[in-house]
């Protein structure tokens, strides 16, 4: 036996110990040195940090068990464990909010610059076509895109006001140029918008193209603005939702995920990465925007298709002077039958006195119309030389990056180092949340029903807090109109409506771009009386002006036209457009 002795002594000096556990690493060294190299480097005083470990009975997140960290520095890892996820997760969107700001700002700078443009252009033009009469008359057209600007930025009231107010003083202005031997004092002007505006639409002075103007830039400006808001909503909403507020639950897990490796003296055992999803998950399911979110790009990119195509917001713009000036060559065109209704329905107008009555216009002011065949212009494009086709390409493109943004906010935040070990890394040991080795708990996913299963921390899955359905709501409203406006609804208008008289309905335009389908005029309007007082009250104009025969009983009182335009009408017939 004792000649085995030395052979039993050689055995147990060859043979290993047992393995390491859960804990292990504690026990294998017992110093602090890491750890207080990389807190000292984040400024934290050595004299709180000890040079071994010490027990951990003190510690309320972490493993109690040996630990490099007082009570003072478990706190201060929380905070900061906080705020490093809290970054991760807002340097994560901040392509999204990025994307959403950049593209409200071109379509914005680009709709007004399209509205700019079609103003310069109808001054240019008329100052060519009409010359002291347009520099006269010039602020009726300036206040109407003034007007226009107003809708679009939703700081002005309903556009078909805007619209009726404008034909109604440019009638006030070019109907009485058509007659300057007679006196038109503002009663009579009153009766005549008042029978221009009627119901039954017997007197068209401007023929068909106040309709189609309304038609085409209303449903034009109600899109753009709808995707201006849009995009706006969608900035702010994200913005917000970004900025994530941290349970106790979260804060704790978070800790346990990054803090407590520190305390235990491994600072440089990554944490486990189904360990990361986890608490990552659990910190964010009921603070994400699905499932409106996929609903909302949808709406975002049916709306800017539509503005490329059947509400194109370029070919509304560019109209605008074109449908005015077809309106007052209509007028020319039709005087004298306007002319006999006006007199029939408002009586025959007095005689301008001699020394008032006002000398006919130039031959060059008055007889050159612009007309829309003869001006070619290249499409309006921003400062920068921008197009609409190219911005809504470019919108189309960088949505496509951001659709599953939300689904996939936990695995962006979990690709950061400093939160988890590489996917490449996935078979190597890693910070569990009790020590070294491999995660074994189950990976839940990413919807709110499956955090009842979160091994890492408890979610409340009664639903998102208060706050994260305010933001689900702006998103979907968002979304309703837009959709809206992709189907010529205005709800912008029809809460007005609703406010006004608890009606509402809305406000919808005609969907004659269609093909195929006839075009559909708008329901019939009631009478809207002009908002200009007579001097004999306030609506009380128009008394002396409204019946059917001149004073006296006789017939209608008799259409004078200047010879001038009498002359000019052939002229203007064959200048026309073909």
């Amino acid at each position: 036996m004792s000649a085995l002795r030395p052979l039993l002594l050689l055995l147990l000096l060859l043979c290993p110990g047992p393995g390491p556990g859960p804990g292990s690493e504690a026990k294998v060294t017992r110093s602090c040195a890491e750890t207080r190299q990389v807190l000292g480097a984040r400024g934290y005083s050595l004299s709180l940090l000890p040079p071994a470990l010490i027990s951990g009975e003190h510690l309320r997140v972490c493993p109690q068990e040996y630990t490099c960290c007082s009570s003072e520095t478990e706190q201060r890892l929380t905070r900061e464990a906080e705020d490093t996820f809290r970054g991760l997760v807002e340097e994560s969107g901040s392509f999204l909010v990025h994307t959403l700001a950049a593209r409200h700002r071109k379509f914005d700078e680009f709709f007004r610059e399209l509205l700019s443009a079609s103003e310069r252009s109808l001054a240019q033009l008329f100052s060519r076509s009409y010359g002291r009469l347009y520099a006269q008359h010039a602020p009726i057209f300036s206040g109407l895109f003034s007007r226009l600007r107003g809708h679009y930025g939703g700081t002005s009231g309903g556009l078909d006001d805007t619209l009726a107010d404008f034909w109604a003083q440019l009638l006030e202005r070019a109907f009485p140029l058509l007659h300057p031997q007679y006196s038109f004092p503002p009663d009579y002007l009153l009766c005549l918008t008042r029978l221009a505006s009627a119901a039954d639409g017997s007197l068209q002075p401007f023929g068909d193209s106040p309709r189609r103007l309304r038609l085409q830039i209303t449903r034009a400006l109600v899109a753009a603005r709808a995707l201006i808001q849009g995009l706006a909503t969608g900035r702010d909403v994200v913005s917000t939702a970004l900025k994530v507020s941290m349970s106790e639950g979260c804060s704790r897990a978070v800790m346990r995920l990054t803090g407590c490796p520190l305390c235990r003296g491994v600072p440089s055992l990554p944490p486990c990465r189904g360990f990361c999803l986890n608490v990552a998950r659990g910190c964010l399911s009921s603070g994400g925007l699905e499932p409106d979110w996929g609903g909302y790009l949808d709406a975002l990119l049916l709306l800017a298709e539509r503005l490329q195509g059947p509400f194109s917001f370029e070919l509304a713009a560019e109209s605008i002077g074109v449908k005015i000036s077809e309106a007052l060559m209509f007028l020319q065109e039709n005087s004298v039958g306007v002319s006999s209704q006006v007199f029939q329905g408002c009586g025959g107008p007095h005689p301008a006195p001699a020394r008032t009555r006002r000398a006919p216009a130039p031959w060059e002011e008055t007889g050159r119309l612009w007309t829309s065949a003869g001006v070619e212009e290249e499409r309006p494009t921003t400062a920068a030389g921008t197009n609409l086709p190219r911005l809504v390409w470019e919108l189309r493109e960088r949505l496509g990056r951001v659709r599953g943004f939300w689904a996939g906010l936990p695995l962006s935040v979990c690709g950061d180092p400093r939160m988890a070990a590489d996917i490449s890394q996935e078979a190597t040991p890693c910070w569990t949340g009790a020590g070294r080795g491999r995660y074994l708990p189950p990976v839940v996913g990413s919807s709110l029903a499956e955090q009842v299963s979160n091994p890492e921390l408890e979610v409340d899955i009664s639903g998102p807090d208060l706050p994260t359905r305010r933001r689900r709501l702006q998103l979907r409203a968002a979304t309703a109109r837009m959709r809206a406006a992709a189907l010529g609804h205005d709800l912008d208008l029809q809460d007005m409506d609703e406010d006004a008289s608890g009606s509402g309905g809305g406000q919808h335009y005609a969907d004659d771009w269609m093909a195929g389908t006839a075009a559909v005029a708008p329901p019939a309007r009631p009478p809207r009386p002009p908002r200009r007082d007579s001097p004999g009250g306030k609506g009380g104009g128009g008394s002396r002006y409204n019946q059917g025969r001149s004073r006296g009983g006789g017939p209608p009182a008799a259409f004078h036209t200047h010879p001038i335009l009498i002359l000019f009408l052939p002229v203007l017939a064959l200048l026309g457009p073909r």
